[in-house]
């Protein structure tokens, strides 16, 4: 017996026809199985995509997502409002596929459907600005600039050591910047070179060692990188070890919430999991089990590893 009634299957119709066929003929047979009715759209467009996810989102029980960071963002950007929510499930079909990593979904597309469908349906809070959704991260300084600076031609040739490539750039040119953050009333100021908002763990394929980082506490952790040193990155490997003492940081500050308020000393563009999308000052607020996405449940506890 099909486990889901009513089904769509969402790709880009505009990536390499090659890579598309295989990845197809790597997940259909097997998510058909599971699914009674399912259609098979393709995209060519963000405004067709937005449109078939406002379409079709109230109406099945599960949207399949062929594709990466980008399409999934702006696949739930379309179905947050929206009443009804399908259950979604990610095939990692781009660069990074960052939050599908999250999820503990295996990078082969093969083994991606089959742990789909045989996976739990797992509840996920969102991060919500003004204008846009996120569920994986937002960010600004570094995490803005490194996402600027990825040679396109590099990125299709290289593919995720394009990222290593461009943070490497980045982390030389770190611009400092002021800022003022105020987390569920409380107020911290004063210089850094990036700010995270993170619901998930990954970016650029590698995951933060922060144990608290969850989807579904119903907190956002904040993490605000004062300078790219060394120091720095001994302290985050010490955000791992049990009994922690993060007030002794210099580098770096963590905290969690659920509303926060971060300005700056002129404005900055964000990174929204991987999308540039909007810029400084921003509200951000969490959403608790916003969304419900399948998942390999073992892969997505607090503390296990990639």
């Amino acid at each position: 017996m099909a486990r889901y009634q009513n089904g769509l299957f969402l790709y880009n119709g505009n990536s390499d026809s090659n890579e598309m066929e295989n990845n197809l003929s790597q997940t259909l047979p097997i998510i058909s199985q599971q699914v009674k009715q399912l259609q098979v759209i393709q995209t060519h467009s963000l405004d067709e995509l937005k449109s078939v996810c406002v379409q079709y989102g109230p109406d099945v029980d599960v949207f399949f997502i062929l594709g990466g960071d980008g399409t999934v963002h702006e696949c739930i950007n379309s179905l947050a409002e929206l009443e009804k929510r399908p259950v979604i499930g990610i095939l990692p079909g781009g660069t990074c596929n960052d939050f599908s990593r999250v999820l503990g979904i295996p990078q082969n597309m093969n083994q991606a459907a089959r742990t789909l469908i045989e996976g739990e349906e797992f509840k996920v809070d969102a991060g919500m600005t003004e204008n846009h959704y996120f569920i994986n991260f937002w960010g600004i300084g570094l995490v803005t600039q490194t996402s600027f600076n990825i040679d396109p031609d590099q990125k299709s040739r290289l593919g995720v050591l394009s990222y290593f490539i461009s943070a490497l750039k980045t982390m030389k040119q770190a611009d400092p910047f002021e800022f003022r953050v105020t987390i569920d009333g409380k107020e911290v100021s004063g210089e850094a070179v990036m700010i995270l908002v993170m619901n998930g763990q990954f970016i650029g394929t590698r995951r933060l060692p922060v144990p608290s980082i969850h989807l579904n506490d119903s907190n956002l952790d904040l993490l605000i990188i004062k300078n790219s040193s060394l120091t720095l990155f001994k302290e985050l490997l010490t955000m791992r070890q049990p009994g922690a003492d993060e007030s002794r940081f210099q580098e770096l500050y963590h905290t969690q919430g659920k509303e926060i308020e971060i300005d700056v000393e002129s404005s900055r563009d964000v990174d929204m999991d991987g999308e540039i999308k909007g810029h400084t000052p921003a509200g951000i607020k969490v959403l608790p089990e916003h969304f419900t996405f399948l998942s390999n449940q073992e892969g997505i506890l607090p503390d296990t590893e990639e």
